[in-house]
């Protein structure tokens, strides 16, 4: 069974005509994962490691530390915009939940980064680090599958967190299975062909 990630998803959701059509193949053809090339794993990892750790807003800048020169700049934009987010809040960890979304013989992981408490309200949230701006389409689907998805989970907040613009978007509409089960359709069959 294919596993997409949430972020395959929405890219796809996000195209339309040919370039849906090459990212299916992109998709299905692409290297299995090797943390190696995960150009943000240490920024993720970082976060998760001094939330979870209890530790505060300066420890941000050890995420930086020994970084290749070729990563500098883009580590400190979500660096700073992360603790520009963070501000005064109260942030608390806790283990966000995971699941997969099912459609025929396709599965979507839907694996949010962070659990916190924000200010004593718990949130999951995904985090978005892409110079490109966040469009309202990509906050709906990632917010409305995660609630779907982790929907035993119904006291918590779903959003995404813009990093580099310090801005987190609580999830408050959902698109709808119909929408989602139209794209996994479509990727479905094409898989095949690709």
């Amino acid at each position: 069974m294919p596993v997409l990630s949430l972020t395959d998803l929405v890219d796809l959701v996000s195209k339309a005509g040919t370039p849906k059509a090459t990212k299916v193949r992109e998709i299905k053809n692409r290297d299995a994962y090797q943390p190696a090339t995960d150009y943000y794993k240490r920024f993720r990892d970082g976060v998760v490691e001094i939330h979870s750790e209890g530790e505060g807003k300066d420890s941000l800048q050890n995420i930086l530390a020994a970084l290749p020169p070729h990563k500098i700049e883009n580590y400190s934009e979500v660096v700073e915009g992360y603790r520009k987010w963070w501000g005064r809040k109260e942030l608390e960890w806790f283990d966000p939940p995971r699941d997969f979304y099912n459609y025929n013989d396709f599965s979507v992981s839907v694996n949010p980064e962070l659990g916190l408490f924000i200010n004593g309200e718990p949130h999951v949230v995904k985090l978005y680090l892409k110079a490109d701006p966040l469009s309202k389409l990509r906050v709906d689907v990632v917010g409305s599958l995660m609630g779907i998805t982790l929907a035993d989970h119904a006291d918590v907040k779903f959003g995404i967190l813009d990093v580099r613009n310090s801005k987190l978007f609580v999830s408050a509409a959902s698109i709808g299975m119909p929408l989602i089960d139209a794209e996994l359709a479509y990727v479905e069959s094409l898989w095949p062909h690709v």
